[in-house]
């Protein structure tokens, strides 16, 4: 299985999109429900699509956002090292370099934003199956393809989700990455967001400046 391969096709894709809203001239519709990111922000669901391609960018710098938060909770600005330096121990995704840590990672951050996507229950059989014809088009193989419906058919509790967290830095980026895909102006799905930090023991300064580095790029 490699979940390393369709995160990062999904970071690309998140590049792209948001890109592409930045520059203007787009439509937010079909850009929106033309990928599998798109469908796990939910268009189909009569979600509010305002402002959604925009959170592209956070998915795009999942890794970097979350360790740059964490980074302006730790140090004053002119104190901060450089990221070599500072956390060797917990490297963002994007600066993984074993293989088997970095596809670890991947599903993680993955199945975080897949419960995001079902956190109002409102995922049905016709946008699994529409999910996974998109997963299918990327290249995944039958095992990834499988894994992937099972997450979306029984999506893990946010205490499952945070026990599969090894490392702080992990912690940050799967959280960043459900904040991503939920509509905040959704009370059940920001209720689900609320637990999911609470389950993660992200400590609150931490959480409000995820957010911050969210809304910059949004």
């Amino acid at each position: 299985m490699n979940a390393k391969g369709m995160l990062e096709e999904l970071m690309k894709q998140a590049s792209h999109g948001a890109s592409q809203a930045k520059h203007g001239g787009v439509d937010i519709g079909k850009l929106l429900s033309s990928n599998v990111l798109g469908l796990l922000v939910g268009t189909q669901r009569g979600r509010k699509m305002s402002g959604k391609a925009l959170k592209y960018g956070v998915i795009a710098g999942v890794g970097m956002l979350a360790w740059k938060a964490w980074q302006k909770r730790q140090v004053k600005p002119s104190q901060a090292t450089a990221y070599e330096v500072a956390v060797e121990d917990e490297p963002p995704f994007e600066r993984l370099q074993d293989e088997v840590a970095k596809e670890r990672r991947s599903q993680m951050i993955l199945r975080a934003m897949i419960a995001a996507a079902c956190a109002d229950g409102h995922l049905d059989e016709i946008e699994r199956t529409q999910l996974g014809e998109q997963i299918e088009a990327m290249g995944a193989d039958a095992e990834l393809r499988a894994w992937a419906a099972q997450q979306m058919l029984a999506p893990p509790s946010v205490t499952e989700l945070a026990d599969e967290a090894d490392s702080g830095q992990a912690a940050r980026e799967m959280y960043l990455a459900s904040a991503a895909i939920i509509d905040d102006q959704n009370p059940a799905e920001r209720a689900w967001l609320d637990e999911f930090a609470a389950a993660l023991k992200l400590d609150a300064d931490v959480v409000r400046e995820l957010e911050l580095q969210a809304a910059a790029v949004t």
